[in-house]
């Protein structure tokens, strides 16, 4: 007699999201992504995928794909107001000092091929959302914002740093957010700023405006500021957000005004806090949580795709090795806390934002030295010995108990 396959809920539908469905859908289990936007993000910022996320994305098949979306940056190159390049540093020069390499890829892009990695396997729900949990010891009703009612024997919260199945199970965002004293946005442009193949970043003190040129020659704009306080707005106001960054970086020189319009008009604007998010645990009964939503090392870190492919990994990995869902999810925590400690534990602000134009002197002498790897974060990217699940082994007439 055919088992019917254990359930899974998944909130979020951009990278851990869609990442851990495809483990699961591979470990025997129905899986149902869930994403209140009413369809995927275009664009975004560049993401760099190294480490053992490398090793993940060529077990998922990925590999060829994610090369052939790569961006093909050349490297960083730190100009001063009159446009003269003060500092450079070259992309093969990083992989060469550190014995590793990385493929940046805008998070858009990374999203689509997840997303089309799945959807054969998975039923997505966008323009929608998780509006309530009850769970008791044999599954978790959920209410959907929409007004229907399902139970599945599993929820993963992987929706991101401002994550509704965090709030609801675990507490308000404020107890689990650590501020960091720096806010960012995003947003692309047909703009003919900087090198192409390059990023190009200009500092003044507290604040760093940054171009990378793509080969289509669409400009990708990143900006980041110092804050001594939080700011207070709403996350989902974006006209707010807009607000905020044309006063943050007021009077600003180099192609910065030319910049800020740009922004100002792009779709795909995003504004955020670089906070990190910290937690005594991810999981409470059979709800766990994955990606930015349980451990978000910032933006600024460099290693958000890779705490998300990892993150997914070793949850559906845990939980596919079959018995107690409460040992599989403290097996999962066990195995990606140490990773996860690592990224936490410094920024990339310090180069990217000095506080003084002494420091953007000092910070552009460095990168000329052996120190460029531990200065960008690049040192411990060689991967980790990464476990081989046996998601195969449970398939649908599998007899292994429910989680």
């Amino acid at each position: 007699m055919t088992m019917p396959k254990p359930s899974v809920l998944i909130s979020g539908a951009s990278l851990a999201g869609p990442a851990t469905a495809y483990w699961l859908v591979r470990g025997g289990f129905e899986v149902t992504i869930v994403e209140q936007a009413p369809a995927l993000r275009a664009g975004g910022n560049g993401v760099d995928i190294r480490g053992e996320a490398l090793e993940i994305i060529d077990r998922m098949g990925l590999s060829a794909a994610v090369r052939a979306h790569a961006l093909n940056s050349q490297g960083m190159r730190f100009v001063d107001s009159r446009d003269r390049q003060r500092a450079r540093v070259t992309t093969a020069g990083l992989h060469a000092m550190v014995g590793s390499e990385d493929i940046e890829i805008t998070r858009g892009d990374l999203a689509s091929l997840l997303n089309e990695a799945t959807r054969d396997d998975v039923e997505y729900l966008f323009d929608d959302a998780v509006t309530a949990l009850d769970q008791d010891c044999d599954g978790v009703d959920v209410t959907f914002r929409g007004g229907s009612q399902r139970r599945f024997d599993l929820v993963v919260g992987a929706d991101g740093i401002h994550s509704g199945v965090r709030r609801l199970v675990f507490g308000p965002e404020e107890s689990f957010r650590v501020f960091k004293h720096h806010y960012y946005a995003v947003a692309s442009a047909d703009l003919a700023v900087g090198e192409r193949l390059w990023t190009t970043f200009y500092n003044e003190p507290g604040r760093s405006a940054a171009v990378f040129r793509a080969e289509t020659g669409q400009a990708l704009m990143n900006f980041m500021f110092r804050s001594k306080y939080p700011l207070s707005y709403d996350y989902r106001d974006v006209a707010a957000q807009r607000r905020l960054l044309r006063e943050a970086f007021a009077g600003m020189g180099w192609h910065v005004p030319q910049l800020l319009a740009a922004a100002d008009a792009a779709e795909d604007f995003y504004f955020d806090a670089l906070d990190q998010v910290q937690m005594p645990s991810w999981s409470k009964g059979r709800v766990v949580l994955v990606g930015d939503a349980a451990y978000c090392a910032s933006p600024a870190s460099g290693a958000g795709a890779l705490l998300a492919l990892s993150g997914a990994h070793r949850l559906a990995g845990e939980i596919a090795v079959g018995g107690s869902i409460t040992a599989a999810l403290d097996r999962y925590e066990a195995a990606q806390r140490p990773l996860v400690a690592q990224k936490q534990s410094g920024l990339f602000t310090n180069i990217s934002v000095p506080r003084t134009r002494l420091g953007i002197l000092a910070r552009n002498m460095l990168l000329s030295t052996r120190l460029t790897s531990y200065l960008l974060g690049h040192q411990s990217d060689k991967p980790r010995s990464l476990r081989e699940y046996a998601f195969a082994d449970r398939n649908e007439n599998s007899t292994h108990d429910r989680p």
